[in-house]
């Protein structure tokens, strides 16, 4: 089965691209760049693409039945918005494979990013925006609602904890998410690959609030629990500041502002990684 994966090369789509190759699937990779001495060379075949730009996914899906899309704006960018990518990206991607004529389309998008309110968070709006277009699409499709990665939580944390000092929502303490690992939510993504029209909302096995987390990263690290509070409002002021606007950061500090004030918790729990482990290991002293 030939599968293109595209985002080979982020931190999930490096993880979907191992699963993928060990598996036996034809696999095209497609990226902006490819990943130097990634130890699955020869395994798959390397397409440079550019979502933003359609001209640049053409055959990029001739003979495919499955698309798997991890593409998405993860960072601050003076240059693109959520829009561009999460959004016309995937589109370009979509009309694409639909034009090539494959079955299925397998798209990567966020817990809760059709709850009330997360119109107003571009990082969500645009992937559910872009949820809108698969369900009403003609073509078959998985859909994945992961609540965040382990990774994430550990790079968000990590300043603040090396500060020697959180600071959570004020009120929001006992916000809570099932994070999963990478690695097991990519096995969870191909061995799904070949259902239809399914919606999954993919957790880990281990549910924490953000407080218990923070005392986990603290913990490992050998450092005193201090957690400050942050009232709501200053997200925003924060977010509408003119410097945070021109460094592209304003969608970030909305969507860090609704993880920190929605439970975001998936039924589909996937694999055997603990989370507290992963902190353990990751803050760790090393010897």
């Amino acid at each position: 089965m030939k599968v293109v994966l595209a985002g080979a090369f982020g931190n999930l789509g490096y993880e979907i691209l191992k699963v993928l190759c060990e598996r036996g699937y034809e696999v095209v990779a497609a990226d902006l760049k490819e990943k130097e001495n990634n130890g699955l060379e020869g395994r798959y075949s390397f397409r440079s693409i550019d979502a933003t730009n359609a001209a640049s996914l053409k055959g990029l899906c001739e003979g495919a039945e499955a698309v798997i899309t991890t593409m998405g704006l993860t960072g601050a960018s003076t240059r693109f918005t959520s829009y561009d990518i999460d959004y016309q990206g995937n589109l370009n991607l979509y009309n694409e494979a639909k034009e090539a004529g494959v079955k299925k389309f397998v798209y990567i998008s966020v817990i809760a990013c059709k709850e009330p309110g997360a119109e107003k968070v571009p990082m969500l709006h645009a992937k559910a925006m872009m949820e809108d277009v698969i369900l009403k699409g003609s073509m078959e499709y998985v859909i994945h609602r992961p609540t965040g990665y382990f990774y994430d939580i550990a790079k968000v944390f990590k300043p603040y904890i090396e500060k020697g000092e959180m600071q959570l929502l004020k009120g929001y303490h006992n916000i809570k998410a099932n994070v999963v690992d990478c690695p097991d939510f990519a096995a969870f993504i191909v061995d799904h690959i070949g259902d239809t029209n399914a919606i999954y909302e993919v957790g880990g096995k281990e549910t924490y609030t953000y407080e218990e987390m923070a005392k986990l990263c603290f913990k490992a690290a050998g450092k005193p629990v201090i957690i400050k509070d942050n009232p709501e409002w200053m997200f925003g002021l924060l977010a509408n500041l003119p410097k945070i606007k021109k460094e592209g950061k304003h969608d970030i500090i909305l969507f860090s502002k609704w993880t920190l004030s929605h439970d975001l918790v998936g039924k589909d729990v996937t694999g055997d990684h603990s989370f507290a482990e992963y902190i353990n290991d990751y803050f760790g002293k090393k010897e």
